[in-house]
């Protein structure tokens, strides 16, 4: 098929009903896969996994399946999904066979520097505000007693898979990467988010889109017609080139 297949990485405490909207929204040939991961929504059974490395072997199998007939695949990722992506890209760049066209990273900093939020281990109400205030954000279902204990242990362990996050050895890719923002993301700064440079040797862009850190829940249509032009003629209406 001529499509091109974008694997969507959930940020923290976030499932794949979140990327649902974007299957509507994407340009046509542009077609969206969410990733579901332990824990969440039709996975809500089982336990949370708290290591990136355990969750791109655990989806690995599904991935294969989704991406098998496209000529073309991309991955897109958010926060804790960019370093989900990027570990993941990593994984089938060693599968020839599987064509990759572009690596989308979202509100993170480069997969080489720490994780500041420093969230792990507080009490409930502690924690919740601490993330709440670092990404600008806090879901409604937390603010109910019951949705909070059912949802609290899956973020939890997605702030503790991003705070004790280390890259691969030898985990530079060969695709282009392009690293986006919100423009009033307090959580990362420009200078951070170009860390990404680093993790490709082919083309590397920046964008900044109008927002915070989650600026995406604002503004989906605009983040697909940035990925979608990058992916058909490597043009960027939206970013500053820092290639190579």
């Amino acid at each position: 098929m001529n499509s091109t297949l974008l694997l969507c990485f959930p940020h923290s405490g976030a499932g794949p009903s979140f990327f649902m909207p974007w299957k509507s929204l994407a340009p046509t040939g542009l077609d969206i896969a969410p990733v579901g991961l332990p824990g969440r929504e039709k996975r809500f059974a089982e336990p949370p996994l708290n290591r990136v490395a355990d969750v791109v072997e655990d989806v690995l199998p599904w991935v294969r399946e989704q991406v098998a007939g496209y000529g073309g695949v991309a991955l897109f990722g958010h926060s804790l999904g960019a370093v989900l992506a990027f570990e993941m890209a990593g994984r089938l760049a060693a599968e020839t066979t599987i064509p990759l066209r572009g690596l989308f990273v979202s509100g993170s900093a480069g997969p080489a520097s720490r994780h500041g939020l420093e969230a792990t281990g507080l009490p409930d109400a502690e924690f919740l505000d601490h993330v709440e205030r670092a990404v600008g954000y806090r879901h409604p279902a937390f603010d109910n007693p019951a949705m909070r204990g059912m949802l609290l242990p899956t973020l939890r362990a997605d702030i503790e898979m991003h705070e004790r996050y280390r890259p691969s050895a030898g985990s530079s890719l060969d695709i282009p990467i392009t690293a986006i923002r919100g423009s009033d993301d307090q959580l990362i700064a420009a200078e951070r988010l170009a860390e990404w440079r680093d993790c490709t040797t082919d083309d590397f862009h920046t964008a900044c889109l109008p927002g915070g850190h989650m600026y995406l829940v604002d503004s989906p249509t605009a983040l697909l017609g940035l990925i979608d032009g990058r992916l058909r003629d490597g043009s960027n209406p939206l970013g500053s080139p820092s290639g190579r």
